[in-house]
Protein backbone atom coordinates (compact mmCIF):
# COMPACT_ATOMS: atom_id res chain seq x y z
CA UNK A 1 0.00 0.00 0.00
CA UNK A 2 1.04 3.50 -0.70
CA UNK A 3 2.62 5.68 1.62
CA UNK A 4 -0.12 8.09 1.48
CA UNK A 5 -3.03 5.91 1.70
CA UNK A 6 -3.42 6.56 5.85
CA UNK A 7 -1.60 9.91 6.00
CA UNK A 8 -3.90 11.88 3.02
CA UNK A 9 -7.01 10.86 4.97
CA UNK A 10 -8.55 13.76 7.20
CA UNK A 11 -11.58 15.81 7.48
CA UNK A 12 -11.88 17.46 4.03
CA UNK A 13 -13.73 20.69 4.15
CA UNK A 14 -16.77 21.05 7.01
CA UNK A 15 -19.12 23.51 5.54
CA UNK A 16 -22.46 23.82 6.12
CA UNK A 17 -25.07 21.63 4.60
CA UNK A 18 -26.89 23.74 1.63
CA UNK A 19 -30.38 24.22 0.86
CA UNK A 20 -32.10 22.91 -1.73
CA UNK A 21 -32.47 26.11 -3.00
CA UNK A 22 -28.66 26.94 -2.88
CA UNK A 23 -27.85 23.74 -4.30
CA UNK A 24 -30.55 24.02 -7.77
CA UNK A 25 -28.95 27.72 -7.81
CA UNK A 26 -25.80 26.25 -8.15
CA UNK A 27 -26.83 23.59 -10.42
CA UNK A 28 -28.35 26.63 -12.62
CA UNK A 29 -25.01 28.30 -12.63
CA UNK A 30 -22.79 24.98 -13.52
CA UNK A 31 -25.32 24.54 -16.16
CA UNK A 32 -25.21 28.11 -17.50
CA UNK A 33 -21.10 27.29 -17.77
CA UNK A 34 -21.52 24.48 -19.95
CA UNK A 35 -24.07 26.36 -21.64
CA UNK A 36 -21.52 29.14 -22.79
CA UNK A 37 -19.95 27.10 -24.09
CA UNK A 38 -22.12 24.43 -25.59
CA UNK A 39 -23.79 27.51 -27.40
CA UNK A 40 -20.73 27.92 -29.10
CA UNK A 41 -20.82 24.63 -29.94
CA UNK A 42 -24.15 24.42 -30.90
CA UNK A 43 -23.82 27.14 -33.82
CA UNK A 44 -19.85 26.31 -34.89
CA UNK A 45 -21.69 22.53 -35.20
CA UNK A 46 -24.14 23.69 -37.13
CA UNK A 47 -21.55 25.87 -39.10
CA UNK A 48 -18.81 22.99 -40.10
CA UNK A 49 -22.19 20.87 -40.85
CA UNK A 50 -23.34 23.11 -43.21
CA UNK A 51 -20.26 24.05 -44.93
CA UNK A 52 -19.65 19.98 -45.35
CA UNK A 53 -23.34 19.88 -46.66
CA UNK A 54 -22.40 22.55 -49.69
CA UNK A 55 -19.40 21.11 -50.65
CA UNK A 56 -20.04 17.25 -50.85
CA UNK A 57 -23.89 17.59 -51.52
CA UNK A 58 -26.52 15.56 -49.89
CA UNK A 59 -25.49 12.58 -50.79
CA UNK A 60 -21.54 13.37 -50.11
CA UNK A 61 -23.03 14.39 -46.14
CA UNK A 62 -24.99 11.37 -45.96
CA UNK A 63 -21.94 9.10 -46.42
CA UNK A 64 -20.03 11.24 -44.00
CA UNK A 65 -22.58 11.11 -41.47
CA UNK A 66 -23.21 7.47 -41.76
CA UNK A 67 -19.40 6.86 -41.44
CA UNK A 68 -19.13 9.48 -38.55
CA UNK A 69 -23.00 7.52 -36.75
CA UNK A 70 -20.60 3.95 -37.31
CA UNK A 71 -17.51 5.26 -35.40
CA UNK A 72 -19.34 7.15 -32.81
CA UNK A 73 -21.88 3.72 -32.32
CA UNK A 74 -18.67 1.81 -31.80
CA UNK A 75 -17.45 4.28 -29.52
CA UNK A 76 -20.39 4.46 -27.36
CA UNK A 77 -21.10 0.41 -27.74
CA UNK A 78 -17.68 -0.26 -26.03
CA UNK A 79 -17.31 2.76 -23.69
CA UNK A 80 -17.78 2.60 -20.39
CA UNK A 81 -18.91 5.52 -18.86
CA UNK A 82 -16.30 6.06 -16.46
CA UNK A 83 -17.27 9.18 -15.34
CA UNK A 84 -20.15 8.19 -13.68
CA UNK A 85 -17.62 5.85 -11.58
CA UNK A 86 -15.45 8.80 -10.58
CA UNK A 87 -18.51 10.51 -9.49
CA UNK A 88 -20.06 7.84 -7.01
CA UNK A 89 -16.75 6.56 -6.05
CA UNK A 90 -14.44 9.35 -6.05
CA UNK A 91 -16.64 11.73 -3.95
CA UNK A 92 -16.83 10.37 -0.55
CA UNK A 93 -13.03 9.83 -0.87
CA UNK A 94 -12.43 13.15 -1.92
CA UNK A 95 -14.60 15.16 0.63
CA UNK A 96 -12.36 13.37 3.20
CA UNK A 97 -9.13 13.65 1.78
CA UNK A 98 -8.63 9.93 1.43
CA UNK A 99 -5.92 10.17 -1.75
CA UNK A 100 -5.15 6.97 -1.78
CA UNK A 101 -8.56 5.73 -2.63
CA UNK A 102 -9.41 8.07 -4.76
CA UNK A 103 -6.53 7.79 -6.69
CA UNK A 104 -7.13 4.39 -7.04
CA UNK A 105 -10.79 5.21 -8.77
CA UNK A 106 -9.22 7.36 -11.44
CA UNK A 107 -6.46 4.52 -12.13
CA UNK A 108 -9.27 2.10 -12.41
CA UNK A 109 -11.47 4.33 -14.64
CA UNK A 110 -8.63 5.20 -17.17
CA UNK A 111 -8.01 1.56 -16.62
CA UNK A 112 -11.32 1.14 -18.73
CA UNK A 113 -11.40 3.98 -20.79
CA UNK A 114 -8.18 2.17 -22.37
CA UNK A 115 -9.39 -0.90 -22.93
CA UNK A 116 -12.57 -0.04 -24.21
CA UNK A 117 -10.66 2.31 -27.00
CA UNK A 118 -8.48 -0.29 -27.58
CA UNK A 119 -11.72 -2.86 -28.39
CA UNK A 120 -12.96 0.03 -30.45
CA UNK A 121 -10.59 0.54 -32.50
CA UNK A 122 -10.59 -3.35 -33.16
CA UNK A 123 -13.36 -3.92 -34.03
CA UNK A 124 -14.46 -0.83 -35.92
CA UNK A 125 -11.86 -1.14 -38.43
CA UNK A 126 -12.44 -4.57 -39.00
CA UNK A 127 -16.45 -3.86 -38.90
CA UNK A 128 -15.84 -1.25 -41.32
CA UNK A 129 -13.75 -3.87 -44.21
CA UNK A 130 -16.23 -6.49 -43.96
CA UNK A 131 -19.37 -4.67 -43.59
CA UNK A 132 -19.16 -1.80 -45.70
CA UNK A 133 -21.22 -2.97 -48.70
CA UNK A 134 -23.89 -3.92 -46.65
CA UNK A 135 -23.88 0.12 -45.12
CA UNK A 136 -23.84 1.05 -48.86
CA UNK A 137 -20.51 2.34 -48.55
CA UNK A 138 -18.54 1.87 -52.06
CA UNK A 139 -15.23 -0.22 -52.32
CA UNK A 140 -13.06 3.16 -52.40
CA UNK A 141 -15.22 4.38 -49.01
CA UNK A 142 -15.21 1.31 -46.88
CA UNK A 143 -11.07 1.59 -46.09
CA UNK A 144 -11.82 5.25 -45.47
CA UNK A 145 -14.57 4.14 -42.79
CA UNK A 146 -12.41 1.79 -41.38
CA UNK A 147 -9.69 4.65 -41.09
CA UNK A 148 -12.05 6.55 -39.78
CA UNK A 149 -13.07 4.51 -37.09
CA UNK A 150 -9.41 4.64 -34.84
CA UNK A 151 -11.11 7.76 -33.88
CA UNK A 152 -13.17 5.70 -31.57
CA UNK A 153 -10.25 5.10 -28.96
CA UNK A 154 -10.56 8.99 -28.02
CA UNK A 155 -14.48 9.09 -28.17
CA UNK A 156 -14.28 6.33 -24.89
CA UNK A 157 -12.24 8.68 -22.93
CA UNK A 158 -14.86 10.14 -19.75
CA UNK A 159 -12.11 9.92 -16.77
CA UNK A 160 -11.11 12.96 -17.52
CA UNK A 161 -14.41 14.40 -17.87
CA UNK A 162 -15.54 12.80 -14.26
CA UNK A 163 -12.42 14.44 -12.82
CA UNK A 164 -13.68 17.78 -13.94
CA UNK A 165 -17.05 17.17 -12.84
CA UNK A 166 -16.24 15.89 -9.47
CA UNK A 167 -14.02 19.02 -8.67
CA UNK A 168 -16.84 21.07 -9.62
CA UNK A 169 -14.64 22.77 -12.96
CA UNK A 170 -17.90 23.22 -15.40
CA UNK A 171 -16.14 26.21 -16.22
CA UNK A 172 -13.10 24.27 -18.06
CA UNK A 173 -15.42 21.62 -19.36
CA UNK A 174 -17.34 24.47 -21.40
CA UNK A 175 -14.54 24.97 -23.72
CA UNK A 176 -14.27 20.98 -24.67
CA UNK A 177 -17.55 21.13 -27.09
CA UNK A 178 -16.42 24.05 -28.64
CA UNK A 179 -12.84 22.69 -28.98
CA UNK A 180 -13.72 20.24 -30.59
CA UNK A 181 -15.98 22.12 -33.29
CA UNK A 182 -13.55 24.90 -34.01
CA UNK A 183 -11.27 22.65 -35.22
CA UNK A 184 -14.05 21.09 -37.50
CA UNK A 185 -14.99 24.29 -38.89
CA UNK A 186 -11.41 26.00 -39.51
CA UNK A 187 -10.83 22.45 -41.90
CA UNK A 188 -14.15 21.97 -43.01
CA UNK A 189 -13.81 25.70 -44.26
CA UNK A 190 -10.69 24.94 -45.80
CA UNK A 191 -11.68 21.91 -47.67
CA UNK A 192 -14.30 24.12 -49.44
CA UNK A 193 -11.81 26.92 -50.40
CA UNK A 194 -9.46 23.80 -51.58
CA UNK A 195 -12.82 21.66 -53.25
CA UNK A 196 -11.37 18.17 -51.66
CA UNK A 197 -12.98 15.62 -51.26
CA UNK A 198 -14.84 12.97 -48.78
CA UNK A 199 -11.55 11.55 -47.55
CA UNK A 200 -10.39 15.45 -46.28
CA UNK A 201 -13.42 15.84 -44.23
CA UNK A 202 -13.54 12.57 -42.95
CA UNK A 203 -9.64 13.22 -41.39
CA UNK A 204 -11.28 17.09 -40.12
CA UNK A 205 -13.55 15.89 -38.51
CA UNK A 206 -11.46 12.57 -36.71
CA UNK A 207 -8.77 15.50 -35.74
CA UNK A 208 -11.32 17.33 -34.15
CA UNK A 209 -12.51 14.59 -31.97
CA UNK A 210 -8.56 13.74 -31.19
CA UNK A 211 -8.17 17.88 -30.29
CA UNK A 212 -11.08 17.84 -27.93
CA UNK A 213 -9.33 14.19 -25.48
CA UNK A 214 -5.63 15.73 -25.38
CA UNK A 215 -7.56 19.57 -24.02
CA UNK A 216 -9.73 17.17 -21.62
CA UNK A 217 -7.16 15.26 -20.52
CA UNK A 218 -4.71 18.13 -19.97
CA UNK A 219 -6.89 19.81 -18.07
CA UNK A 220 -8.29 17.52 -15.96
CA UNK A 221 -4.73 16.49 -15.26
CA UNK A 222 -3.27 20.12 -14.34
CA UNK A 223 -6.59 20.69 -11.93
CA UNK A 224 -6.01 17.56 -10.18
CA UNK A 225 -2.41 19.10 -9.50
CA UNK A 226 -3.81 22.57 -8.63
CA UNK A 227 -5.93 21.11 -6.41
CA UNK A 228 -2.92 19.04 -4.63
CA UNK A 229 -4.72 15.45 -5.66
CA UNK A 230 -1.43 14.31 -7.33
CA UNK A 231 0.71 13.64 -4.35
CA UNK A 232 2.26 10.42 -4.55
CA UNK A 233 0.46 9.65 -7.25
CA UNK A 234 1.73 6.89 -9.86
CA UNK A 235 0.24 5.58 -12.81
CA UNK A 236 0.64 2.12 -12.49
CA UNK A 237 -0.10 1.97 -8.87
CA UNK A 238 -3.06 -0.15 -7.58
CA UNK A 239 -6.20 0.15 -8.89
CA UNK A 240 -8.76 -2.23 -6.86
CA UNK A 241 -11.28 0.41 -5.50
CA UNK A 242 -12.04 -0.61 -2.03
CA UNK A 243 -15.94 -0.64 -2.67
CA UNK A 244 -18.61 -3.12 -2.88
CA UNK A 245 -20.08 -3.13 -6.43
CA UNK A 246 -17.65 -1.03 -8.40
CA UNK A 247 -17.45 -3.37 -11.46
CA UNK A 248 -21.56 -4.57 -11.10
CA UNK A 249 -22.00 -0.32 -11.02
CA UNK A 250 -19.77 0.10 -14.11
CA UNK A 251 -21.32 -2.67 -16.52
CA UNK A 252 -24.39 -0.81 -15.49
CA UNK A 253 -23.61 2.77 -16.64
CA UNK A 254 -21.84 0.85 -19.58
CA UNK A 255 -24.82 -0.47 -21.05
CA UNK A 256 -27.37 2.26 -19.99
CA UNK A 257 -25.49 4.36 -21.73
CA UNK A 258 -24.77 1.99 -24.76
CA UNK A 259 -28.22 1.40 -25.34
CA UNK A 260 -29.21 4.63 -24.69
CA UNK A 261 -26.87 5.87 -26.73
CA UNK A 262 -25.92 4.01 -29.42
CA UNK A 263 -29.08 3.16 -30.80
CA UNK A 264 -29.33 6.85 -32.11
CA UNK A 265 -26.26 6.22 -34.25
CA UNK A 266 -27.84 3.00 -35.38
CA UNK A 267 -31.10 4.31 -36.31
CA UNK A 268 -29.03 6.77 -38.92
CA UNK A 269 -27.06 3.85 -40.11
CA UNK A 270 -30.67 2.03 -40.72
CA UNK A 271 -32.12 4.54 -42.13
CA UNK A 272 -29.63 4.65 -44.39
CA UNK A 273 -29.33 1.58 -45.27
CA UNK A 274 -33.32 1.10 -45.64
CA UNK A 275 -33.63 4.30 -47.42
CA UNK A 276 -30.22 5.84 -49.12
CA UNK A 277 -27.76 8.00 -47.52
CA UNK A 278 -30.09 11.16 -48.75
CA UNK A 279 -32.43 10.29 -46.01
CA UNK A 280 -29.75 9.03 -43.81
CA UNK A 281 -28.68 12.79 -44.01
CA UNK A 282 -32.11 14.79 -43.27
CA UNK A 283 -32.24 12.49 -40.26
CA UNK A 284 -29.25 13.28 -39.27
CA UNK A 285 -29.15 16.98 -39.94
CA UNK A 286 -33.09 17.10 -38.06
CA UNK A 287 -32.04 15.20 -34.66
CA UNK A 288 -28.52 17.81 -34.90
CA UNK A 289 -30.79 20.90 -34.76
CA UNK A 290 -33.19 18.78 -32.24
CA UNK A 291 -30.16 18.29 -29.62
CA UNK A 292 -29.10 21.42 -30.45
CA UNK A 293 -32.56 23.14 -29.33
CA UNK A 294 -32.75 21.37 -26.59
CA UNK A 295 -29.29 21.50 -24.99
CA UNK A 296 -29.47 24.16 -23.22
CA UNK A 297 -31.92 22.18 -20.47
CA UNK A 298 -30.10 19.23 -20.95
CA UNK A 299 -27.35 20.65 -19.52
CA UNK A 300 -28.83 20.64 -16.36
CA UNK A 301 -28.00 16.84 -16.31
CA UNK A 302 -23.84 16.73 -15.76
CA UNK A 303 -24.79 19.41 -13.38
CA UNK A 304 -27.40 17.41 -11.20
CA UNK A 305 -25.58 14.40 -10.95
CA UNK A 306 -22.56 15.49 -8.78
CA UNK A 307 -25.08 17.06 -6.92
CA UNK A 308 -27.21 13.82 -5.88
CA UNK A 309 -24.05 12.16 -5.38
CA UNK A 310 -23.16 14.79 -2.88
CA UNK A 311 -26.56 14.62 -1.41
CA UNK A 312 -26.37 10.82 -1.05
CA UNK A 313 -22.94 11.02 0.91
CA UNK A 314 -24.00 13.32 3.32
CA UNK A 315 -27.28 11.19 3.98
CA UNK A 316 -29.86 13.46 2.79
CA UNK A 317 -32.43 11.65 0.86
CA UNK A 318 -34.74 13.76 1.56
CA UNK A 319 -33.24 16.77 -0.75
CA UNK A 320 -32.39 14.76 -3.08
CA UNK A 321 -36.21 13.65 -3.89
CA UNK A 322 -37.14 17.97 -3.59
CA UNK A 323 -34.09 18.90 -5.88
CA UNK A 324 -35.45 16.39 -8.38
CA UNK A 325 -38.73 17.27 -8.18
CA UNK A 326 -37.55 21.01 -9.04
CA UNK A 327 -35.51 19.98 -12.20
CA UNK A 328 -38.37 18.17 -13.48
CA UNK A 329 -41.22 20.98 -13.28
CA UNK A 330 -37.99 23.59 -14.64
CA UNK A 331 -37.39 21.08 -17.36
CA UNK A 332 -40.90 20.39 -18.85
CA UNK A 333 -41.73 24.53 -18.90
CA UNK A 334 -38.75 25.32 -21.31
CA UNK A 335 -39.42 22.09 -22.99
CA UNK A 336 -42.89 22.56 -23.91
CA UNK A 337 -41.74 26.25 -25.19
CA UNK A 338 -38.89 24.82 -27.34
CA UNK A 339 -41.45 22.47 -29.04
CA UNK A 340 -43.94 24.88 -30.06
CA UNK A 341 -41.06 27.30 -31.27
CA UNK A 342 -39.49 24.31 -33.46
CA UNK A 343 -43.13 23.96 -34.96
CA UNK A 344 -42.89 27.35 -36.33
CA UNK A 345 -39.43 28.34 -37.07
CA UNK A 346 -38.03 24.63 -38.06
CA UNK A 347 -38.15 24.99 -41.63
CA UNK A 348 -36.89 28.03 -42.29
CA UNK A 349 -34.19 27.81 -40.13
CA UNK A 350 -33.06 24.09 -41.88
CA UNK A 351 -33.12 26.26 -45.55
CA UNK A 352 -31.62 29.09 -43.86
CA UNK A 353 -28.51 27.23 -42.76
CA UNK A 354 -28.42 24.22 -44.42
CA UNK A 355 -29.47 24.92 -47.84
CA UNK A 356 -32.68 24.35 -49.50
CA UNK A 357 -32.44 20.89 -50.01
CA UNK A 358 -32.48 20.44 -46.41
CA UNK A 359 -36.40 21.96 -45.98
CA UNK A 360 -37.18 18.67 -45.95
CA UNK A 361 -35.99 17.71 -43.08
CA UNK A 362 -38.26 19.68 -41.08
CA UNK A 363 -41.29 17.54 -40.95
CA UNK A 364 -39.02 14.84 -39.26
CA UNK A 365 -37.28 17.39 -37.14
CA UNK A 366 -40.44 17.69 -35.43
CA UNK A 367 -41.03 14.29 -33.94
CA UNK A 368 -37.53 14.52 -33.23
CA UNK A 369 -38.15 17.71 -31.02
CA UNK A 370 -41.03 16.35 -29.59
CA UNK A 371 -38.59 12.97 -28.29
CA UNK A 372 -36.04 15.73 -27.03
CA UNK A 373 -39.32 17.37 -25.19
CA UNK A 374 -40.44 14.05 -23.23
CA UNK A 375 -36.31 13.62 -22.17
CA UNK A 376 -36.35 16.85 -20.96
CA UNK A 377 -39.68 16.15 -19.02
CA UNK A 378 -38.54 13.16 -17.45
CA UNK A 379 -34.51 14.60 -17.28
CA UNK A 380 -33.90 14.38 -13.80
CA UNK A 381 -35.34 11.31 -12.91
CA UNK A 382 -32.64 8.54 -14.63
CA UNK A 383 -29.53 10.51 -12.81
CA UNK A 384 -31.93 10.21 -9.49
CA UNK A 385 -32.43 6.29 -10.28
CA UNK A 386 -28.53 5.37 -10.82
CA UNK A 387 -27.40 7.67 -8.03
CA UNK A 388 -29.91 5.64 -5.97
CA UNK A 389 -28.69 2.28 -6.41
CA UNK A 390 -31.05 1.31 -9.31
CA UNK A 391 -28.43 1.64 -12.32
CA UNK A 392 -28.70 -2.36 -13.39
CA UNK A 393 -32.58 -1.63 -13.38
CA UNK A 394 -32.33 1.53 -15.98
CA UNK A 395 -30.70 -1.15 -18.43
CA UNK A 396 -33.66 -3.07 -19.14
CA UNK A 397 -36.18 0.04 -19.49
CA UNK A 398 -33.56 0.80 -22.06
CA UNK A 399 -33.28 -2.19 -23.92
CA UNK A 400 -37.10 -3.37 -23.93
CA UNK A 401 -37.76 0.13 -25.62
CA UNK A 402 -34.58 0.49 -28.17
CA UNK A 403 -35.50 -3.74 -29.05
CA UNK A 404 -39.01 -2.66 -30.18
CA UNK A 405 -38.10 0.48 -32.10
CA UNK A 406 -35.25 -1.12 -33.73
CA UNK A 407 -37.07 -4.37 -34.81
CA UNK A 408 -40.28 -2.08 -36.05
CA UNK A 409 -38.12 0.03 -38.07
CA UNK A 410 -37.74 -2.60 -40.96
CA UNK A 411 -40.79 -2.86 -41.25
CA UNK A 412 -42.24 0.12 -41.03
CA UNK A 413 -39.22 2.75 -42.62
CA UNK A 414 -39.80 1.14 -46.30
CA UNK A 415 -43.82 1.88 -45.93
CA UNK A 416 -44.02 4.90 -44.63
CA UNK A 417 -40.74 6.49 -44.78
CA UNK A 418 -38.74 8.87 -42.16
CA UNK A 419 -42.09 10.09 -40.30
CA UNK A 420 -42.06 6.02 -39.16
CA UNK A 421 -38.89 6.59 -37.41
CA UNK A 422 -39.16 9.83 -36.62
CA UNK A 423 -43.15 8.62 -34.43
CA UNK A 424 -41.43 5.34 -33.59
CA UNK A 425 -38.76 7.36 -31.48
CA UNK A 426 -41.52 9.73 -29.86
CA UNK A 427 -43.43 6.17 -28.70
CA UNK A 428 -39.71 4.90 -27.69
CA UNK A 429 -38.49 7.88 -25.79
CA UNK A 430 -41.97 8.21 -23.87
CA UNK A 431 -41.77 4.29 -22.46
CA UNK A 432 -38.06 4.96 -21.16
CA UNK A 433 -39.68 8.14 -19.10
CA UNK A 434 -42.58 5.82 -17.91
CA UNK A 435 -40.30 2.86 -16.94
CA UNK A 436 -37.94 5.07 -15.22
CA UNK A 437 -40.72 6.85 -13.48
CA UNK A 438 -41.67 3.31 -12.56
CA UNK A 439 -38.24 2.85 -10.86
CA UNK A 440 -38.08 5.82 -9.07
CA UNK A 441 -41.53 5.15 -7.30
CA UNK A 442 -40.94 1.63 -6.67
CA UNK A 443 -37.69 2.65 -4.56
CA UNK A 444 -39.65 5.03 -2.95
CA UNK A 445 -42.37 3.12 -1.99
CA UNK A 446 -39.89 0.58 -1.06
CA UNK A 447 -38.28 3.35 1.41
CA UNK A 448 -34.24 1.92 0.72
CA UNK A 449 -32.90 5.14 -0.46
CA UNK A 450 -29.45 4.73 -0.83
CA UNK A 451 -29.27 1.08 0.69
CA UNK A 452 -29.90 -0.41 -2.41
CA UNK A 453 -28.70 -4.15 -2.96
CA UNK A 454 -27.68 -2.79 -6.24
CA UNK A 455 -25.10 -0.45 -5.11
CA UNK A 456 -24.32 -0.02 -1.70
CA UNK A 457 -22.78 3.21 -0.83
CA UNK A 458 -18.97 3.66 -0.43
CA UNK A 459 -18.29 2.78 3.07
CA UNK A 460 -16.83 5.54 5.33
Amino acid sequence: MNAESDGAEGDGDERPAASVGAIFRRILGNAGKLLGGRAVNAVVSLGYTAVTARALGVDGLGVLVMINAFAQLLGDVVKFQSWQTVLQYGAEPLAHRRLDDLQRVVRFTMLLDIASGVIGVIVGVAGALIFGPQLGWTAAQAPLAAAYAASAFFMTAAAPLGVLRLLDRFDVLATNAAVISLVRLAGCGLGFALHADLAFFLLVWALGTIAGYVQLLVVAVREMRRQDLLHGFRWFGPVQIRAEGVWRFAWATNLNATVGVAFTHLVTLIVGGLLGPSEAALWRVGRQVADAIAKPVRLLTPALYPELVRLMVEGREHEMWRLTGRIALTASGVGLLLLAVSGFAGAPLLQLVMGPGFAAAAGIMTWQVAAAVINLISLPLEPMVITLGKAGATVWVRVAAAVVYIAALPFLVPRYGLTAAGAGLVASTAAIALGMFWLLMQQRAEGRGGKSLDHPPPPR
